[in-house]
Protein backbone atom coordinates (compact mmCIF):
# COMPACT_ATOMS: atom_id res chain seq x y z
CA UNK A 1 0.00 0.00 0.00
CA UNK A 2 2.19 2.71 1.11
CA UNK A 3 6.41 3.33 2.12
CA UNK A 4 5.54 4.01 5.64
CA UNK A 5 4.14 2.95 9.14
CA UNK A 6 2.49 4.47 11.90
CA UNK A 7 2.44 2.34 15.02
CA UNK A 8 0.30 4.21 18.35
CA UNK A 9 0.33 2.43 21.07
CA UNK A 10 -2.16 2.98 23.75
CA UNK A 11 -4.34 1.98 26.70
CA UNK A 12 -7.68 0.35 25.95
CA UNK A 13 -10.06 -0.85 23.21
CA UNK A 14 -12.34 1.96 23.01
CA UNK A 15 -9.62 4.56 23.11
CA UNK A 16 -7.58 2.62 19.97
CA UNK A 17 -10.88 2.44 18.31
CA UNK A 18 -11.11 6.11 18.76
CA UNK A 19 -7.77 6.60 17.39
CA UNK A 20 -8.31 4.69 14.34
CA UNK A 21 -10.96 6.88 13.70
CA UNK A 22 -9.45 9.75 13.88
CA UNK A 23 -5.83 8.32 12.20
CA UNK A 24 -8.50 7.51 8.76
CA UNK A 25 -10.17 10.95 8.91
CA UNK A 26 -7.29 12.46 9.17
CA UNK A 27 -5.21 11.35 5.93
CA UNK A 28 -5.27 9.03 3.63
CA UNK A 29 -3.98 5.70 5.49
CA UNK A 30 -5.42 2.45 6.25
CA UNK A 31 -5.24 -0.02 9.57
CA UNK A 32 -2.44 -2.88 8.26
CA UNK A 33 -2.64 -4.69 11.77
CA UNK A 34 -3.39 -4.30 15.64
CA UNK A 35 -2.12 -6.42 18.37
CA UNK A 36 -3.90 -6.64 21.82
CA UNK A 37 -2.02 -7.15 24.89
CA UNK A 38 -2.95 -7.85 28.52
CA UNK A 39 -6.53 -9.03 27.67
CA UNK A 40 -6.90 -5.51 25.20
CA UNK A 41 -5.68 -2.81 28.20
CA UNK A 42 -2.60 -2.59 25.74
CA UNK A 43 -3.36 -2.13 22.12
CA UNK A 44 -0.85 -1.63 19.10
CA UNK A 45 -2.16 0.08 15.96
CA UNK A 46 -0.18 -0.32 13.14
CA UNK A 47 -1.41 1.93 9.77
CA UNK A 48 0.32 2.06 6.15
CA UNK A 49 0.85 4.82 3.98
CA UNK A 50 2.97 7.33 2.23
CA UNK A 51 5.08 9.20 4.54
CA UNK A 52 3.48 12.53 5.17
CA UNK A 53 -0.01 10.90 5.47
CA UNK A 54 1.12 8.36 8.04
CA UNK A 55 3.18 11.23 10.13
CA UNK A 56 -0.29 13.76 9.70
CA UNK A 57 -2.22 10.44 11.20
CA UNK A 58 -0.42 9.55 14.09
CA UNK A 59 0.15 13.25 14.69
CA UNK A 60 -3.39 13.59 15.11
CA UNK A 61 -4.34 10.39 16.96
CA UNK A 62 -1.21 11.89 19.56
CA UNK A 63 -2.96 15.18 20.04
CA UNK A 64 -6.71 14.09 19.77
CA UNK A 65 -7.27 10.78 21.03
CA UNK A 66 -9.32 10.20 23.89
CA UNK A 67 -6.37 8.95 25.91
CA UNK A 68 -2.50 9.90 25.56
CA UNK A 69 -0.94 7.08 23.67
CA UNK A 70 1.74 4.79 25.71
CA UNK A 71 3.96 5.71 22.77
CA UNK A 72 4.01 6.36 18.84
CA UNK A 73 6.07 5.91 16.03
CA UNK A 74 6.81 6.50 12.28
CA UNK A 75 8.98 3.92 9.94
CA UNK A 76 9.45 5.84 7.05
CA UNK A 77 10.34 3.23 4.10
CA UNK A 78 10.37 0.52 6.50
CA UNK A 79 13.19 -2.47 6.11
CA UNK A 80 11.67 -5.80 4.54
CA UNK A 81 12.29 -7.47 8.38
CA UNK A 82 9.97 -4.90 9.61
CA UNK A 83 7.53 -5.95 6.73
CA UNK A 84 7.46 -9.17 7.45
CA UNK A 85 6.44 -8.45 11.03
CA UNK A 86 3.46 -6.51 10.07
CA UNK A 87 2.75 -9.55 7.59
CA UNK A 88 2.71 -11.59 10.45
CA UNK A 89 0.70 -9.65 12.61
CA UNK A 90 -1.71 -9.03 9.71
CA UNK A 91 -2.40 -12.55 8.60
CA UNK A 92 -3.51 -13.30 12.42
CA UNK A 93 -5.90 -10.92 11.88
CA UNK A 94 -7.09 -12.29 8.89
CA UNK A 95 -7.90 -15.64 9.96
CA UNK A 96 -10.17 -14.02 12.80
CA UNK A 97 -11.78 -11.55 10.71
CA UNK A 98 -11.57 -11.74 6.90
CA UNK A 99 -14.80 -8.79 6.60
CA UNK A 100 -11.50 -6.57 7.68
CA UNK A 101 -9.63 -7.14 5.02
CA UNK A 102 -11.82 -6.55 2.00
CA UNK A 103 -11.25 -3.81 -0.16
Amino acid sequence: MGNAYGFVEITGVVAAMDAVDIMGKAADVHLASWERKLGGRLVTLIIEGDVSSVKTAVDAAVARAIKKPVCHAVIANPHEEIVKMVQLSASRWRTVGDYAWRK
